[in-house]
């Protein structure tokens, strides 16, 4: 059984830096094509980030170099570090995991999914 348990959200005002993580099990991450999206009210859910099994890191067009992803292999766990926050960054954030290795944005194509951690950007 996959489970994918994100953490890190929270309240930050604007210029801020947070660290998202999300702990793995029942998937290795590093042989996963995982991902990182995120949704406000109101909106779809939007592509943020992913990293392949080659450690390859790819982002959404906003993201604009302010997000980092990363995982570490022995801890199973993905990262999201965000750094000079705006406020419509504000959302729900979720891990997610493909059931294939190839890169998607979309998230119809992902099978695993964690409950999402809060995010709220105050200005």
């Amino acid at each position: 059984q996959v489970q994918l348990v994100e953490s890190g959200g929270g309240l930050m005002q604007a210029g801020g830096s947070l660290r998202l993580s999300c702990a793995a099990s029942g998937r290795t991450v590093s042989t996963s094509f995982m991902g990182w999206f995120r949704q406000a009210p109101g909106k779809e859910r939007e592509f943020v980030a992913a990293i392949n099994t080659n450690g390859v890191t790819y982002y959404g067009s906003f993201v604009k170099g302010r997000f980092t992803g990363s995982r570490d292999n022995a801890k199973n766990t993905l990262y999201l570090q965000m750094n000079s926050l705006k406020p419509e960054d504000t959302a729900v954030y979720y891990c997610a995991a493909r059931g294939r290795r190839d890169y998607s944005a979309l998230p119809s194509e992902y099978a695993y999914w964690g409950q999402g951690t809060q995010v709220t950007v105050s200005s």
